[in-house]
C-alpha cells in the first residue's frame, strides 16, 4: 500500500504539471515532428544544396568537397540543359491550367448542386482515381493513348482518324502516337494531378457565405455578375491551393515522362539519371535545386492570392 502512494502522487505530480504548463505540453508533442522536420526533410534539403556547390573531377569521376559553381555553370551553359528546364516549367503551367479549367465545373457542381448521398458518391468519383496504383494508371494510359490503343480506334470508329494524324502531325506537341508525344504526357499529367485541384476548389467553394450570394441576387444582379464578383474572387485561394500541388507534382515527376512522350528529358529525369548512370551527383543537385527555387517563386506568387489560407 505504501508503495503504490508515491506512485499515485507522481502521476499527480505529472498530470498537475501538463494541466498548469499546456505551453510545455505542446512542446513535448512537437518535438517529434519538428526533429523529423528538421533532421530529415530540411536536413536532406541543405545536404542537397551543399552537393551542388562541389564539383566532380573530370579524371577520376569522383567528387571533389570544395566550393565551387561548376556544377551551376554545367547547367546554364549548356543549351540542352537550359531547354530541359523551360520545356519542364511550360508543362507544369500548361497542366495547371488544364486542371483549373476542368476541376472549377466540378468543384462548382459538387458544391452548390449536390447533397447528402449525391455528393457522396461525386467526392468518391474524384477520390476513386487516387486509391489504384500509380504506376499502374501511367501504364493504363501508355496503353490507352498507343497508336492500336482505345483513343485510335474511337477515332477511327468515328471516321476521324484523320483529325487525329492532324493532332499527332502538328510540330512540338505531336508524335508518331499519343503514347508518343507531349501532348499525350500532357493528357496524363493533367488526368493523374486532377483530384488535387478539385478538393482545395470544392473546399474554397463551401466556404463561400450563401447569404453573399442571396445579397447579390436580391440586389438585382445576374447569375453571371454574382459568380464574377462574389463567387470567383472568393474561390481564387482554393484555385491557388490547388495550383501548388499540380504545378509542383509535375515540375518533379520522372516516371510519366519516362513512360509517355517524346524522347526528351525532364527535370526529374536529369536528376536520376546523373545522380545514377553518369555518377555526377553536383549535377544532380544543381539540377534539383532548380525546381526547388522554381517552387519557392511559385509559392510567393499565390501566397498574394490567398492560397495558403485555402490549405
Amino acid at each position: 500500500m505504501s508503495a503504490s502512494l508515491p506512485a499515485k502522487t507522481l502521476r499527480r505530480r505529472v498530470s498537475d504539471l501538463f494541466y498548469l504548463r499546456p505551453r510545455f505540453l505542446l512542446l513535448l508533442l512537437l518535438i517529434p515532428p519538428l526533429l523529423w522536420l528538421g533532421i530529415i526533410y530540411l536536413g536532406s534539403l541543405f545536404n542537397l544544396l551543399l552537393y551542388s556547390f562541389y564539383s566532380l573531377n573530370d579524371f577520376t569521376g569522383q567528387v571533389e568537397y570544395r566550393f565551387s559553381l561548376s556544377a551551376f555553370g554545367q547547367l546554364f551553359s549548356s543549351p540542352a540543359n537550359i531547354d530541359i528546364v523551360v520545356r519542364t516549367t511550360l508543362m507544369a503551367l500548361a497542366v495547371t491550367l488544364a486542371c483549373a479549367v476542368i476541376a472549377f465545373p466540378v468543384a462548382y457542381y459538387i458544391a452548390f448542386y449536390t447533397r447528402g448521398g449525391s455528393k457522396t458518391f461525386w467526392y468518391l468519383m474524384v477520390l476513386l482515381p487516387l486509391w489504384s496504383s500509380y504506376l499502374i494508371k501511367v501504364y493504363a494510359w501508355r496503353l490507352i493513348l498507343a497508336s492500336e490503343g482505345v483513343v485510335s480506334w474511337f477515332f477511327d470508329a468515328l471516321g476521324l482518324g484523320w483529325l487525329l494524324e492532324g493532332i499527332l502531325s502538328v510540330p512540338v506537341v505531336g508524335g508518331t502516337s499519343l503514347s508518343n508525344s507531349y501532348l499525350g504526357m500532357f493528357l496524363v499529367f493533367t488526368y493523374i494531378w486532377l483530384p488535387y485541384m478539385i478538393l482545395p476548389i470544392i473546399a474554397a467553394l463551401e466556404r463561400v457565405p450563401k447569404s453573399l450570394v442571396q445579397a447579390s441576387a436580391d440586389l438585382g444582379a445576374r447569375p453571371r455578375q454574382t459568380f464574377w464578383k462574389v463567387v470567383w474572387p472568393l474561390t481564387v485561394p482554393g484555385v491557388a491551393a490547388g495550383s501548388i500541388f499540380t504545378f509542383s507534382l509535375t515540375l518533379g515527376d520522372y516516371i510519366i515522362p519516362q513512360v509517355v512522350g517524346q524522347p526528351g528529358f525532364f527535370i526529374g529525369q536529369m536528376v536520376y539519371v546523373q545522380q545514377g548512370t553518369a555518377g555526377n551527383l553536383p549535377l544532380a543537385a544543381a539540377f534539383s535545386v532548380v525546381p526547388v527555387v522554381i517552387i519557392a517563386v511559385y509559392l510567393l506568387i499565390v501566397r498574394r492570392m490567398g492560397a495558403f489560407n485555402a490549405l
